[in-house]
C-alpha cells in the first residue's frame, strides 16, 4: 500500500512536470539558433576562406596559427595527411612553406620521434582556415601586451 503511494505521487510529480515543459513560451528561446528547434531556417551564406597566403598575427600566446589557403579536398585522414606534402621537415625547404613545429615530433614524454606524433598528426584539430567572420557571440578578449600597456 505504501509503495503504491510512493509511486502515485512520482507518477503524478512527473505528468506535472511535463504539463510545464510543454507550456513554454516560443518567445523564451535562448540558443545561437534564435529559433525554435521545429523550425528550419534558412542557413546564413558560408564565409568565404581568406586566401591570401599571408600568416596571420596570432590573438594570444600559445595559439595555434591559422591556415592561410583553402584546404577544401585535403586528404587528412589514418592514411594520408596532405598538409605534410609542403610543411614536412623534408619538403619545407623546396615548398617555402612554414616547417611544421618541433613539437609535432615530440611523444608525451617530450622524446622526438622520427616521423610525426600520432597526436598531432590530424592539423585541423587545431589549426583552423582563416576566414572573414562576423563572431557567434561578443567577446571582450583583451591581449597581454594591452593590459600591459593599461597598466603603465
Amino acid at each position: 500500500m505504501k509503495t503504491r503511494k510512493i509511486l502515485s505521487v512520482i507518477a503524478l510529480v512527473g505528468l506535472s512536470m511535463s504539463a510545464m515543459a510543454a507550456t513554454i513560451p516560443a518567445d523564451k528561446v535562448a540558443t545561437l539558433r534564435q529559433v525554435p528547434l521545429d523550425i528550419e531556417p534558412t542557413p546564413p551564406v558560408m564565409p568565404k576562406v581568406d586566401n591570401t597566403d599571408v600568416e596571420k598575427a596570432r590573438s594570444y600566446p600559445m595559439q595555434p596559427p591559422v591556415i592561410p589557403h583553402k584546404i577544401d579536398g585535403y586528404q587528412i585522414d589514418l592514411k594520408a595527411n596532405k598538409c605534410m606534402q609542403c610543411h614536412s621537415r623534408q619538403s619545407s625547404t623546396y615548398s617555402k612553406a612554414p616547417m611544421v613545429s618541433v613539437t609535432h615530433y615530440m611523444d608525451r614524454d617530450n622524446n622526438f620521434l622520427a616521423t610525426l606524433s600520432p597526436r598531432r598528426y590530424f592539423c585541423t584539430q587545431c589549426h583552423v582556415p582563416q576566414v572573414d567572420a562576423k563572431p557567434l557571440v561578443g567577446n571582450d578578449f583583451v591581449d597581454l601586451h594591452e593590459l600591459m600597456k593599461k597598466e603603465k
